[in-house]
């Protein structure tokens, strides 16, 4: 099995300790949280990994040397020269979504004890383009789901904007997005938009043609490792149990 880490952001909620390593490399729980990942992943029978890097992209390289790609096949995805977003990152990994199989796209600053082989059972049960991983939390962004859990718009709580895939729906979810999903091999062709640029908003204009769904996790544990305090509340949580 295939997965996508999304690991070059800046991490310029996580400084000071991002100012002499990427985000990728902070450690959570006693390693850092890159390695907790890859780990994870191992673990669920995924042997294939793409990671892209920009921030110390350098040193994100250098680790995965020194732990020989912690035994699994390893390439990177090299975004240096410029920082494409969780968008343009896609269209730049366009290659590794060659062949026949859904690719597991996760956020590098996300812990869970999410079962990712069920999310792909779910997602080829469907036969959706994208499956996006939702949970019942507070943010200030929803994505928002007919009753069927298919893609029909987007909410920005604090300022009030909402964006429709189509017409706004008589009922629908609000959910927020996990920084977890689920992509079909023709995900990256379907993509219009070039350049560095969120994936969010693309969402919303592909699911005018094609199945965007998503699946409800609530279940088990997730966690934002995105700023120090969100992390320090994850390792109390963790090491509670």
């Amino acid at each position: 099995m295939k997965a996508f880490i999304l690991a070059a952001g800046l991490g310029s909620r996580l400084a000071p300790l991002t100012n002499n390593k990427p985000k990728a490399l902070v450690e959570f729980n006693g390693k850092p949280m890159l390695q907790g990942l890859i780990e994870r992943l191992k673990e669920q029978g995924f042997d294939k990994l793409l990671i892209n890097v920009h921030h110390f992209g350098d040193l994100v390289i250098d680790f995965l040397k020194q732990h020989n790609n912690f035994g699994i096949d390893i390439t990177i995805s090299d975004e240096r020269d410029l920082l494409l977003d969780t968008g343009g990152a896609v269209i730049k990994a366009a290659r590794f979504f060659n062949g026949d199989e859904p690719i597991l796209i996760h956020n590098v600053d996300i812990y869970s004890d999410f079962d990712f082989t069920k999310l792909i059972e779910n997602h080829n049960k469907f036969g959706a383009l994208v499956t996006l991983a939702v949970r019942e939390r507070e943010s200030s962004r929803k994505l928002l789901f007919d009753e069927n859990y298919n893609l029909s718009g987007w909410r920005n709580i604090n300022t009030g904007e909402f964006k429709w895939v189509n017409s706004q729906p008589e009922n629908y979810l609000e959910r927020a997005y996990s920084g977890i999903y689920i992509a079909s091999p023709e995900y990256p062709k379907t993509i219009k938009q070039s350049g560095s640029f969120s994936i969010v908003h693309e969402w919303l204009k592909l699911a005018k043609k094609n199945l965007i769904k998503g699946i409800e996790y609530n279940e088990g544990f997730w966690f934002d490792l995105g700023t120090i305090n969100k992390i320090k509340e994850a390792e109390k949580a963790i090491n509670k149990e």
